[in-house]
This record gives C-alpha cells, structure tokens and sequence, in this order.
C-alpha cells in the first residue's frame, strides 16, 4: 500500500526511538499526550533496540520516528525493515549518532532541536564570561578561607568586564548565540571562522580575525567548533601559549578540540585559567592534573539542556511533527551537507 503524503489531517504512524532514560527524562506525559494528538504514536515502550522482534513490527508500519539520546543508528538494515519511513524528529542536538549514509540516499527528511538546545549552552557560556572577568570564584575561594574582605579600593585593573576581550571560536549556532547575548554589555567581541565573511562578522557586530590573532588577544576565548578531523586539536599548545596572562579558555564544545596536556600545564604554572564543561575523555582519570588545578573550573557537560529545559527540545519537536505532518516541511532541517559541521 502506498503511503499516505503529509497534507491537511495526515496523521503519521509515530514511534519514539531512544533510551528508556532519555525518554522518560524528555518526553513529560503533558508531551506525550500532544503528541498523540498530532499522529498515529506507537504506545510505550520505546524503541531502543532495531533488532528486537517487536521493533521490527513497529518500523514496518512507521511513517515518522521521533528520536532521542540512545537511538539506535539507522543504518541500512534498519531501513529496510522500515520502508514507510520518510521522516526522522530528533528531541537533541547532534543526530551524528544515529544518522547514516542510507538516511540520506533514502531521502529521508530531518530536524534536529539542536536550536534550542543552544540556548542554555550560551546562557552558561555568557555566565562564565562575566564570573571570569570579575574573577568570582578565586576570589570567593579566598574570602572563604581568610573570612575577611578584600580592600576593593585596591582591586587590580584586570579584574571586571568593561571593555574586555572575548574570543569566540566557530559562529555555529552556540557561539551565535553567545554572540547575541553578549550585546548588552561593554565587550569587545572578536570572531574566528573561516567561513564567514567580512560583512556577515560586521552583520554579526563582531571582528573577524585569525585564529592566532584570536588567542593572542583575547582575555577570554570561547571554544564552539564541531569536532571534526580538522579541528581534533586545533586548540593548540602554541594558541594556549599565545594566550595573555591570566586569560581565560572556556570549553563547551568537545574535550578533543583542546590540547589538554598543554593547557593542563599552562593553567599548573598559574599562566591561563579555565572552565571546561568537556574534556576528552568525557570524564578525566582521577590522576589528571586538571582535577586539581586551582585555575580550572570542571563541570560534568551540564552546560546543555537538563530540568526544565528538557521543555524547549520536546516544544520544537512538537511544532516540527506538526509542520510536517501537514505539509509544511521542517522549520529546522538537518541537511547532509551540513552536518559535518554540527556539533
């Protein structure tokens, strides 16, 4: 039979693929209950193994999988067994981990909340900035340990936010963001990514610069690229050497992108400081000497959405099951040729 084409009142068989986990974490039963008023959803359980007998029933009838954290890769067989299917809606940002070559070359359409996902992830980047530049956390570890106050009056001329320097690495959808929050305040912005222009970065209201230039100027450099073979690294000990003393590299992409070892010792002698919301490997061997360094701020990859959060990612993909169950099309498409460069 062939299947029925999105327009007006098409109601899509449905099925959630993700963990149990990510499910019940994302997906409040308020989500579920619209969810079924946009489609024809597969009653729980999820999705999360393709090969279990009663997914492959499921992905025989399927005309749209709405995907999460723990979705099994999509491959070629899966497809198969799948041959109805005609749309992927991930609730999270990067679909590299379960989209293949054969999504594609099925023509398979995608969307991705990877949008709202970046907006906590710039919340927290923009909140270290400005904890940074006022060297919050030194400072509170001091008055905690002499319980008295500083003479304020005697505060360095390097301490505070006012016409500091940020760096921001990648214009990918965090570091736009970041950007944009960065507006209100009295801070240099400088940007480097070689493939935006000159009028787009004087559109953007920042100053496109190269990469060395970046880090030899910036008081706080903010790392938003994708890891990808080209930049596995491109944090390099030299930039980490180039950086001013005292400047601060704020990680919230991938761990890989740094060179740890080198910013570990740099932030060791006491010449940059950090916050690394990623590391590589996600959690560092209790003996790495960035656990003890003074001078870095480690956080569990928290800078994502979590909580209350989970909302904006279960309301994109809502919205996007609703558009394209009528016709519409995707408000936030993932595209083949760009996902190389999404996170």
């Amino acid at each position: 039979m062939t299947p029925a084409t999105p327009g007006p009142g098409f109601r899509p068989r449905t099925a959630l693929a993700m963990s149990p986990d990510a499910a019940a974490a994302v997906l409040d039963p308020e989500s579920l209950t619209a969810l079924a008023a946009l489609c024809d959803l597969v009653p729980p359980p999820v999705l999360d193994d393709f090969t279990a007998p009663r997914a492959r029933a499921v992905l025989a009838e399927v005309d749209l999988l709405v995907t999460g954290w723990g979705c099994p890769p999509l491959d070629t067989d899966v497809l198969r067994a799948a041959p109805r299917l005609r749309a992927v809606v991930h609730t999270a940002g990067s679909v590299r981990g379960h989209l293949t070559d054969a999504c594609w070359e099925r023509g398979i359409e995608v969307s991705s909340a990877a949008s709202a996902n970046a907006l906590p992830v710039a919340e927290y980047t923009l909140a270290m900035i400005l904890l940074t530049g006022k060297h919050v956390l030194e400072r509170a570890r001091a008055y905690r340990t002499t319980r008295t106050r500083e003479d304020w009056l005697r505060t360095p001329r390097t301490i505070g936010n006012h016409r500091r320097t940020v760096g921001i690495l990648s214009a990918s959808l965090i570091g736009r963001r970041v950007i944009e929050l960065l507006r209100p305040y009295d801070i240099d912005v400088l940007l480097h990514d070689p493939y935006v222009t000159d009028a787009e970065a004087r559109r953007l209201g920042v100053t496109r610069v190269e990469l060395a230039e970046l880090f030899a100027r910036g008081d706080t450099v903010s790392v938003h690229t994708p890891l990808l073979p080209a930049t596995r690294g491109l944090v390099s000990r030299s930039l980490i050497e180039s950086m001013r003393p005292g400047a601060v590299l704020i990680n919230t992409a991938r761990g890989a992108v740094v060179d740890q070892d080198a910013l570990a010792e740099a932030a060791g002698a006491g010449r940059v400081r950090a916050v690394l919301d990623v590391t590589d490997p996600e959690v560092l061997p209790p003996d790495h000497p960035l656990w003890d360094s003074e001078q870095v701020l480690l956080t569990p990859h928290l800078a994502g959405s979590q909580g209350n959060e989970w909302r904006r990612l279960t309301d994109l993909a809502l919205a996007e099951t609703a558009r394209w169950a009528s016709g519409a099309g995707f408000l936030h498409p993932v595209t083949r040729e760009r996902l190389p460069f999404q996170a």
